[in-house]
């Protein structure tokens, strides 16, 4: 499962997927640019061998098609450090509330393939983003609309193409 969240509204975007290989890290990185409309100006990922070759605390290598996206879309990746979760843990407790809340309740239907698991999420990933909070005012869509939305960039007409080297 791969999970998005906005900082300052906490809205989310959960999608699942096949692998945890370099072609679908970047793709879904890309959706989820795609579902919050715009791109942020830092992205703080996992430090997966998917999207760092070298991990450093102070400089970390991304993988080639990682740095590729980053350039495209004109945004900051700054990993996550080894073993730190604090780094990211509004996305920590994202993946928590996913499992419980999103993948709980499907968790005894069969699907045959990832876009069928992915239509089941969508009705329920909508109505958590629409949830009220339950100790602050709002949803996490109107905060979206209210303080995330405005600080995004646009998205490039085109998505970014994931190229393989070799």
């Amino acid at each position: 499962v791969f999970v998005a969240t906005l900082g300052a509204s906490d809205y989310t975007h959960v999608e699942v997927t096949r692998t945890q290989s370099s072609e679908d890290w970047l793709s879904s990185h890309v959706r989820a640019l795609a579902f919050f409309g715009g791109v942020p100006e830092m992205i703080v990922p996992d430090n997966l061998k998917t999207g760092v070759s070298h991990p450093s605390r102070y400089e970390p290598e991304l993988n080639r098609a990682y740095a590729e996206f980053a350039e495209y879309y004109g945004v900051a990746i700054i990993p996550a450090r080894v073993r730190k979760p604090k780094d990211k843990a509004l996305v920590e407790v994202h993946v928590q509330i996913a499992e419980r809340s999103l993948l709980a309740p499907l968790r005894d239907q069969v699907y045959f393939s990832v876009a069928a698991a992915n239509e089941a999420l969508w009705g329920p990933l909508r109505e958590l983003n629409l949830q009220p909070f339950q100790k602050r005012r709002g949803s996490r869509f109107g905060l979206f609309i209210e303080l995330d939305q405005p600080a995004l960039r646009p998205l490039p007409a085109q998505p970014f193409e994931i190229a393989t080297w070799k």
